[in-house]
């Protein structure tokens, strides 16, 4: 028993192995079942969240299962593809404007794009999309050698002249010719007597958008322009003017002045045509005949190569119509529709005078008092 204090503790290696094996390795393995569950469940939710997404991107790309809907697009000679999607995503036409440049990368679209107006619908899918707004006329017109001009209203000849030939349709002198010398006979509004002026063209090249081939002659592309007027005096507008109590020549004339004169919208230009046919018409008041307009006596002096510091009310020109009453002998400018069916249709009112405000628009008056305190008022906008 003396020994008892060194006695050694009996050693089992099996209950040893037993007791540190048992409750820490089923924890780990515990631990270990529960990791790989939490990643599969993370697999399985981002996998879901990425099927779903990329589904959603396939819908738009595709256009499935889109709403009808139908809108216009405006593309512009500035615009990137980056703004075209803007576009479209704010008409509803795609959902995702960043995948859309994304895979209208690879679809060329920055040269496939082109300026214009486009009618586009959620039908199309981006390929669609893409080729409904490419110009196929102008490769029509590239691959024929066509020129598309269009032609402002309110240009005069000589300001169409000058037009084509900036954009080599011909030249200047070949353009003159055509207007000056060539008969034209199949036109009668066209005066005899005024053969060898250019003039004799103006009021009849009708401004509009027309395509041009430069490999025919001068003469082409005049007869053109007197084609499009042609064809828009159609036989409701020549009965039109028939009934009006003045002939086409006369009507265009008006046309012409409304077109100068005009800043506003239809029913200005309306009003505008009923000071003239006033003035023309109203025998009691002292503007009687005499229509008394700046922009005539500017197209006088055009003709003589004189801008409008040259004015005078006594400039001696048939143009002018502070001297001479009636009309001048024929149109100052190349008008469009919505004046020549002003010329046609004019309102009727009480006014004789009007004159441009810095508002914008043209104001009208009655009696010549009232029309000359607007004109020394600040309100004013002088030419």
């Amino acid at each position: 028993m003396a020994n008892d204090k060194f006695e050694t503790t009996y050693f089992d290696p099996k209950e040893v192995r037993r007791q540190t094996s048992q409750r820490p390795r089923k924890k780990r393995r515990k631990n270990a079942g529960l990791r790989v569950a939490i990643y599969l469940v993370s697999v399985l939710l981002v996998s879901t969240l990425l099927a779903g997404f990329g589904w959603m991107l396939a819908n738009d790309l595709c256009a499935f299962n889109k709403p009808y809907k139908e809108a216009t697009i405006v593309v512009t000679q500035d615009d990137s593809v980056s703004d075209v999607a803007k576009k479209l995503k704010k008409e509803g036409l795609i959902n995702y404007k960043g995948f859309f440049k994304f895979v209208g990368k690879f679809m060329h679209a920055s040269s496939k794009i082109d300026p214009g107006e486009y009618v586009l619908n959620t039908d199309m899918d981006y390929r669609s999309l893409i080729a409904n707004m490419h110009d196929y006329e102008e490769d029509r017109r590239e691959a024929e050698g066509l020129v598309r001009i269009t032609i402002p209203e309110g240009l005069t000849v000589r300001q169409i002249i000058d037009l084509l030939a900036e954009n080599g349709v011909a030249t200047v002198e070949e353009l003159e010719d055509a207007c000056a010398n060539y008969e034209f006979k199949d036109y009668d509004f066209l005066r005899e007597d005024m053969l060898g002026q250019i003039n004799r063209m103006e009021g009849f090249l009708f401004p509009d958008t027309y395509d041009f081939n430069p490999n025919k002659s001068a003469v082409y592309a005049i007869d053109t322009l007197l084609t499009g007027f042609v064809t828009k005096i159609d036989a409701e507008i020549a009965n039109a003017i028939a009934n009006s109590g003045y002939d086409l020549r006369q009507i265009i004339t008006m046309a012409s002045i409304i077109e100068k004169e005009g800043i506003g919208d239809v029913e200005e230009r309306k009003n505008i045509a009923s000071v003239l046919y006033n003035r023309m018409s109203t025998k009691d008041r002292e503007t009687y005949g005499y229509l008394q307009l700046d922009t005539t006596v500017y197209y006088a002096l055009s003709l003589e190569g004189k801008d409008k510091t040259a004015f005078s009310t006594e400039l001696d020109s048939p143009y002018n119509t502070y001297l001479h009453q009636g009309l001048p002998i024929g149109p100052i400018c190349n008008p469009g529709m919505s004046s020549i069916a002003a010329a046609i249709y004019p309102n009727h009112t009480d006014y004789f005078y009007f004159a441009a405000g810095k508002d914008g628009v043209n104001h009208f008056f009655t009696n010549y008092n009232d029309h000359i305190n607007f004109v020394n008022s600040d309100m004013y906008q002088p030419d």
